[in-house]
C-alpha cells in the first residue's frame, strides 16, 4: 500500500510538472480569426449553483470553447464558471484564478468568497474551472499518479543507474495511463490555450478588457494573457509570482530553498514559545527536525487511516502548513503530539489526511478522507463518459486524482525541456546533492518532480521565449519575502521580463501569496482593481500588516 506521501508528492509544489501543446498553432486567437466568431458571440446564462454547501448567492454558468484552436470547427469544451454579483455600481467583471495549476476555481470561491467581497463594490467576481480541471473535462491518470509517485520516490532514494532507469520506465508507462484516462482534452491542455479560453470568457461576460486577479500559477496564466492579448488587458494583479523561464529541475530547487527558509522562520518563532516541542534553541531545533524526518523514514509509524506515516509524509504535512503563517500554531501543536505521543492525527489533518492537498491557493480546504477505491474508479468512468461530448461533469464525478493529473499535464505542456534518459541518469546524483544542500528537510521531497515530464511530448516554447515586454496598461505584481513556493526573486525576474508595465509590491510577510494574509496587500490590490490607484513600484507592506 502506498504511503500518503507517495499519493501526494506529485502535488507538493505550486510548480511541479506533464503534456503538450499541438505544435504549430497560432499563439493568439480573436473574434476575427476564421471559425471563432461563434464562440465570441456567446453570453453566459447564470443560475444558482447546485451542490452541497454552495452559497445561496453564488451563481454558476458555462462558456463553450474550441477543443483545438487550430480546428475551431471541430470539437468543443464547456468550461464551468461561477460569480458573486456586484453589490454596487458594476464596471464589469474581475476574473480570478487561484493557482495550482490544476486547482478548480469554483469550490475555492465558494469556500473563501468572503476574502473577495470588497471587490463586489465594483465588480462581478468571477472564477472558472480551466480546461482539464474540476467540472471542465477533468483529466485523470487512473492509478498512474500512484505509479509516478512510487517511481519518483524510488529514484530519489537511490541514484544508481539501474534504479533511475527503472523509475523512468515506470514514469513513461504511467504517462501512457494518463493519456488513456484523460480523453481528447489532454493534447490541448496548458496555459496558452487556457489564456485563449479566458479571452472568450471576457467577451462572453460583456467586458471590453479583462480585469484579473491571479495567484501563484494564476500569475503565469495572467502573464501569458497579457502577452497574447495586450490590447484586451485591463487591470491585472499577479500575487505570488511564478517563474516564466526556469526549467523543472531549477523550479524544484528553488522550491526546496524557499520551503527551507520558511521552515527556519517557523522554527525561530516556535523556539520563542515554551510549548515548542524542540526546545528553545533554534539551532538544536533545526537538527531535531532533520533527525525526526530521518527516523520516520527508517521506521514509519501508523497513521489514522491505516497507512504508514513516514518521514516524507511528515515533510509533506510541514510543507502544507508553511503556506500560511496562520497555520504555525497548529503545526507547533501537531509536531508536539508526534514528538511526545507518536500521534500523527494533527499532522494528517494539516495535509488533509490522505487526500490531495491544494497547493497554491490562498484558501485551503483541509477536510476529507480518501474514498474507497471502487468509488474512485466509478468517478473516473463516469467522468470519461461525460467528457466524450465536452460537456461539464457533475461535481461528484470529478476524479479524485484530478488535481495532480492536471498539475502535471499543465506544467509539462508549458515546459519545452525533455532531457533524455541518459542525461537524467547522468545528472541524478548531482541533482540529489544540490537538492539536499538546498534543504536537508525538503530536498528529497522536491527532487521527485524532476522526472515528471519524462515520456511526454515536448511542451511549448511560447512562455519562455515570447512572454516579455508586454505592451499593456500597468499591472501589479505582489511578491512575498517569506513565500515557500514562489520565491521573491521570481517576482523581480518576471517584472523585468514583462517590462515597463510591471509595478512591484514588496510584501515583507510570511506565507504563500499576500492578499489573504496581509491587510496592506489586500487594500492595495483592491484599490488598484476598483479605482486604478497603483502603489509606487518597489513600495512595500511590512510584516506588521498581516492579519494574524
Amino acid at each position: 500500500m502506498l504511503s500518503m506521501h507517495q499519493r501526494c508528492a506529485v502535488v507538493g509544489t505550486a510548480t511541479a510538472t506533464l503534456t503538450l501543446l499541438a505544435a504549430g498553432l497560432p499563439t493568439t486567437a480573436t473574434a476575427e480569426d476564421p471559425g471563432l466568431s461563434r464562440f465570441y458571440r456567446q453570453k453566459v446564462t447564470w443560475a444558482a449553483c447546485e451542490g452541497e454547501g454552495m452559497p445561496k448567492d453564488l451563481q454558476c454558468g458555462k462558456v463553450t470553447v474550441p477543443l483545438d484552436y487550430g480546428k475551431p470547427d471541430g470539437g468543443t469544451l464547456d468550461l464551468a464558471l461561477a460569480r458573486y454579483r456586484a453589490t454596487g455600481s458594476s464596471r464589469g467583471s474581475v476574473l480570478l484564478n487561484f493557482g495550482g495549476p490544476g486547482g478548480a476555481g469554483i469550490p475555492q470561491l465558494a469556500l473563501g468568497g468572503k476574502e473577495f467581497m470588497g471587490l463586489t463594490n465594483g465588480y462581478d467576481v468571477v472564477t472558472f474551472d480551466p480546461r482539464g480541471v474540476g467540472r471542465s473535462s477533468p483529466v485523470s491518470c487512473g492509478e498512474g499518479v500512484d505509479d509516478i509517485s512510487q517511481a519518483t520516490d524510488d529514484s530519489a532514494e537511490g541514484t544508481d543507474s539501474a534504479s533511475v532507469r527503472s523509475a523512468l520506465k515506470a514514469v513513461k508507462k504511467a504517462a501512457e495511463e494518463c493519456a488513456q484516462h484523460s480523453g481528447a482534452v489532454l493534447p490541448h491542455i496548458g496555459t496558452v490555450n487556457a489564456s485563449r479560453d479566458m479571452d472568450i470568457m471576457r467577451q462572453s461576460l460583456g467586458d471590453k478588457k479583462l480585469n484579473y486577479l491571479g495567484f501563484s500559477y494564476g500569475t503565469r496564466l495572467g502573464a501569458v494573457y497579457a502577452a497574447q492579448f495586450p490590447k484586451k488587458t485591463g487591470r491585472m494583479v499577479l500575487d505570488g509570482v511564478d517563474t516564466l523561464t526556469e526549467p523543472v529541475a531549477e523550479q524544484g530547487l528553488a522550491g526546496a530553498e524557499g520551503q527551507q527558509t520558511a521552515l527556519d522562520d517557523f522554527i525561530t518563532w516556535c523556539t520563542q514559545n515554551m510549548a515548542c516541542p524542540f526546545g528553545q534553541d533554534a539551532r538544536s531545533a533545526r537538527e531535531q527536525v532533520v533527525q525526526l524526518v530521518d527516523s520516520l523514514d527508517d521506521e514509519p509509524v501508523p497513521s489514522d487511516y491505516g497507512q504508514e506515516f513516514s518521514g516524507q509524509d511528515l515533510v509533506g504535512s510541514i510543507s502544507q502548513a508553511l503556506y500560511s503563517k496562520e497555520m504555525w500554531p497548529s503545526l507547533e501543536q501537531a509536531l508536539g503530539l508526534l514528538v511526545q505521543d507518536g500521534d500523527t492525527h494533527g499532522l494528517t489533518q494539516l495535509s488533509g489526511g490522505a487526500s490531495l492537498p491544494d497547493v497554491s491557493a490562498p484558501v485551503r480546504n483541509k477536510d476529507g478522507r480518501p474514498e474507497p477505491e471502487k468509488k474512485k474508479d466509478g468517478r473516473r468512468e463516469n467522468a470519461r463518459d461525460q467528457q466524450k461530448h465536452g460537456g461539464l461533469v457533475d461535481d461528484e464525478e470529478v476524479p479524485l486524482d484530478n488535481l495532480p493529473a492536471a498539475l502535471m499535464a499543465i506544467n509539462c505542456a508549458d515546459d519545452p525541456d525533455r532531457p533524455s534518459a541518459d542525461e537524467i541518469t547522468r545528472d541524478m546524483g548531482k541533482l540529489r546533492a544540490a537538492y539536499e544542500e538546498a534543504s536537508p528537510v525538503f530536498g528529497q521531497y522536491r527532487l521527485t518532480q524532476v522526472l515528471m515530464c519524462y515520456g511526454r511530448a515536448r511542451g511549448t516554447d511560447y512562455i519562455r521565449d515570447d512572454v516579455r515586454d508586454v505592451n499593456t496598461s500597468k499591472m501589479l505584481l505582489v511578491g512575498t519575502r517569506g513565500d515557500p513556493a514562489t520565491p521573491y526573486r521570481w517576482t523581480e525576474e518576471t517584472a523585468k521580463r514583462l517590462g515597463s508595465a510591471a509595478v512591484v509590491l514588496d510584501n515583507k510577510g510570511e506565507g504563500h501569496t499576500g492578499y489573504a494574509s496581509s491587510k496592506c496587500v489586500h487594500q492595495k490590490v483592491d484599490d488598484y482593481l476598483l479605482y486604478g490607484s497603483l502603489p509606487d513600484s518597489g513600495s512595500s507592506c511590512g510584516p506588521e500588516d498581516t492579519d494574524d
